[in-house]
């Protein structure tokens, strides 16, 4: 039972023993150039409201910032992961946000590059942001612990919440599908509009998980300057 319950999240297929299941993630690029095969409709127009707004959220946020202008990468970044969020609803697409091998590679090398710069650029601006203003004498040590183990752990806070909440609502799922081979024809029913609810529960959280990686990125990119 625990084995077939987690079998969703093995990137390993029976067809040759490799973990090709990883070529999803790719899957999302499928979509980018669609707007160049067929005339503009309203789904384009909505995707690229979005991004608008994407856009200059995360320029007021790196205001007066070195990324200032540089919000592709954000954009792009909330693109790639709600894509596969996205996609890993549908049978038979692994989905490999749910592995915290992706989710780090995401989030390791962007942190790594905000510190680097940081620290080399604006290392007087580094630390004082690690001592509040009117932080008293005898509590700056503690705070300088606590400011760097928080930006310590930052990556992997970050990586964690997209992992979890992706495998949570997959496993919700997955266990209350196979329960219903064993469940009377009436409740059939009710289980149809249960796995309903929680798909459209799990198409919120494949935006909402999106949003916030980016915004959290886009945060963190606006306090090393």
């Amino acid at each position: 039972m625990m084995s077939n319950l987690f079998s969703i999240f093995d990137p390993s297929t029976n067809l040759i023993n490799l973990p090709i299941n990883w070529i999803s993630t790719i899957l999302g690029l499928l979509f980018i150039p669609y707007s160049f095969w067929l005339i503009p409709n309203r789904h384009h127009f909505f995707w690229n409201y979005i991004l608008l707004k994407l856009h200059n959220e995360f320029k007021t946020l790196l205001k007066n910032n070195y990324f200032n202008g540089s919000t592709f990468i954000f954009i792009s970044m909330f693109s790639f992961i709600f894509f596969n969020n996205f996609l890993g609803l549908f049978p038979y697409i692994f989905t490999s946000t749910s592995h915290l091998t992706l989710s780090l590679s995401i989030s390791l090398p962007l942190w790594l590059s905000f510190m680097l710069y940081g620290w080399i650029n604006n290392s007087q601006h580094m630390f004082m942001h690690m001592i509040p203003q009117g932080t008293p004498s005898i509590l700056m040590p503690f705070m300088v612990l606590i400011e760097t183990i928080s930006n310590i752990i930052r990556p992997g806070t970050l990586a964690v919440r997209l992992t979890a909440n992706m495998i949570a609502g997959h496993l919700l799922m997955t266990l209350l599908s196979s329960t219903g081979p064993n469940l009377p024809s009436y409740f059939i029913f009710l289980l149809i509009i249960i796995q309903i609810l929680l798909m459209i529960l799990e198409s919120a959280v494949a935006i909402i998980q999106s949003y916030v990686i980016a915004i959290l990125s886009t945060l963190y990119s606006s306090e090393v300057n």
